[in-house]
């Protein structure tokens, strides 16, 4: 690129700090909700929602719509802002608790007895589906939470985990817009995961579902999951499917993404062309175990720095989706740190290249930390300090071991989740 280079190699950090503050911006709900909102029906609107976004999502129209409106939201702790006429409520993520039960309950009495003239809007977002959890008939709270710890440690995808909980579940899988039946359903969705499928961000409730029970048991099998009794005979029994495509109780449903994670990639490319760096968006899907990721990740930023291809540096490589781990040790987890502690190994302290990733919504797994950053001496400062970096991430501690390096990057909840974001700077 022409140019004098504004990008100092001390100054690689700050850059990529900005470019992640940039990715989340554009998801922010309160600049992304206005401009996809309805006109106020003949009848009442009821707004409901569930997600780590949902409770900024109710704010953000609160604070546009002209007419009279009532609602229930559920977000995650710590995620709650003020509204003054849609209830805000909090639950666990991301094992559901009884508070995710109870929220999900009181969505669905908000949406009951509706006519042809009301309109509910559903403010759908990531998190949704552990924070309205309501079993399906004969199970209980304790069956759908030894489920879906099962699926959070076996390197289960997002597509596949949800597949699951929505065969679980009276709400899940198109089961709210068929309980809003007759009213109209919008749904305004901030997208969480890789493809956009509107039928896994937060296990579609308000969308028809085309998976089915004999997927949800193969997929129990393939990980050789050992569900509770009862969760292994309702997905036997398979009484009641979760309405699918052509359902007319869902005929009256319209969907808008209003916030993706290729959006929060383009900006962050915007911020890197500022610094006159050329930003290379690789793609916005990427699935697999963090650890394998990196490694190729790490290839490709070696190719960059050692010959110039794909690209010649300086310059930013973009990428998002949901990476996976499957828990083997007994540290604290989190697929964006894993992704970098394997990173690093994989660059083996390769000169003028830095790395952040993190998940845009503050908290990578379930820790409150967002992610971490890399740098070229990561590995030697680790070794001074008497860290095995491999050691680490044998046992999936790479939280530890960033916060031993003071690496770790903090944003406290951000409101807003278009899932992992990562960064590989190359100077």
């Amino acid at each position: 690129m022409s140019g004098e280079l504004l990008v100092a190699p001390e100054q690689a950090e700050e850059l990529l700090r900005r470019m992640f503050q940039a990715a989340v911006a554009a998801a922010d709900p309160a600049k992304v909700v206005p401009a996809f909102l309805p006109e106020p029906p003949a009848g009442r609107t009821v707004v409901v929602g569930a997600g780590k976004a949902s409770a900024a999502m109710a704010q953000a129209l609160e604070a546009h719509w002209p007419g009279p409106l009532s609602g229930v939201v559920v977000t995650a702790e710590g995620c709650a802002v003020a509204c003054a006429r849609i209830r805000i409520l909090e639950a666990a993520h991301p094992v559901p608790d009884a508070r995710s039960e109870a929220a999900a309950r009181a969505i669905l009495d908000a949406v009951s007895s509706l006519s042809p003239e009301d309109l509910v809007i559903a403010l759908i977002s990531g998190g949704g589906s552990a924070l309205m959890a309501l079993p399906a008939p004969g199970l209980t709270l304790a069956d759908k939470q030894a489920v879906n710890r099962a699926l959070l440690r076996c390197g289960a995808d997002i597509a596949e985990m949800n597949c699951v909980r929505k065969h679980l579940s009276a709400i899940k899988g198109g089961r709210l817009a068929a309980a809003a039946y007759p009213a109209r359903v919008l749904t305004l969705a901030i997208s969480d995961v890789p493809g956009d499928d509107p039928a896994v961000i937060a296990s579609g409730p308000t969308v028809p579902d085309p998976t089915t029970f004999a997927e949800a048991r193969a997929i129990l099998d393939k990980y050789g999951i050992e569900a509770p009794a009862a969760v292994r005979a309702h997905l036997a029994r398979a009484e009641e499917e979760t309405p699918k495509p052509g359902d007319p109780r869902l005929a009256r449903c319209a969907f808008a993404l209003i916030a993706t994670p290729q959006k929060a990639l383009e900006a962050a490319a915007a911020e890197a062309r500022k610094a006159q760096i050329t930003p290379m968006i690789l793609s916005d899907s990427i699935e697999g175990e963090a650890r394998e990721v990196a490694r190729v990740l790490g290839a490709i930023a070696r190719e960059v720095r050692r010959f110039g291809q794909p690209i010649a540096p300086p310059c930013v490589l973009l990428s998002g989706g949901e990476t996976t781990v499957t828990v083997r040790g007994d540290g604290k987890g989190g697929r964006n740190v894993e992704f970098l502690l394997a990173l690093a190994l994989a660059l083996k302290g390769e000169r003028d290249i830095w790395a952040l990733a993190a998940d845009t919504d503050g908290i990578d797994g379930a820790e409150p930390i967002a992610g971490a950053i890399v740098s070229p001496d990561t590995l030697a400062r680790a070794q001074a300090l008497g860290l095995d970096a491999k050691r680490a991430l044998a046992n999936n501690d790479a939280h530890s071991f960033f916060a031993a390096l003071g690496a770790q990057l903090i944003t406290g909840p951000t409101r807003t989740n278009v899932n992992d974001f990562r960064a590989i700077l190359v100077l």
